[in-house]
């Protein structure tokens, strides 16, 4: 549980600075809405990817980042292709927003497995 919270923690704080540096890059409300959509949307999703690896840390672990790089990618499509449009968003800025979300916080991943 450690690990856990001490990842979501990490990948709060990720969001946050990453998602105020996409503001710089994508400035208009729509586009802001976005990337806080995106942010939840990731924050989610790695939490789950990462409970699912460390549980499965002693039978393989390699299959389990597997699956949580599976997720990842099948949650960027279903969001980029469906609920983008209907939410209303503007496509770039969330699709971006959550591939750098995903990107930075499975960065932090293996660092925290082994708590």
């Amino acid at each position: 549980m450690k690990a856990v919270l001490a990842f979501a923690a990490s990948t709060v704080l990720i969001i946050l600075g990453a998602g105020w540096l996409l503001t710089f890059a994508f400035p208009t409300p729509a586009d802001r809405a976005a990337i806080v959509a995106s942010g939840w949307i990731a924050l989610g999703v790695q939490i789950i990817a990462f409970a699912v690896a460390r549980l499965t840390l002693r039978q393989n672990v390699i299959a389990a980042w597997g699956l949580g790089a599976l997720l990842r990618f099948l949650v960027l499509g279903v969001y980029a292709l469906l609920m983008v449009q209907a939410l209303g968003l503007p496509l770039v800025a969330a699709v971006v927003s959550l591939a750098v979300f995903f990107f930075l916080s499975t960065l932090v991943e293996p660092l925290l497995l082994n708590l």
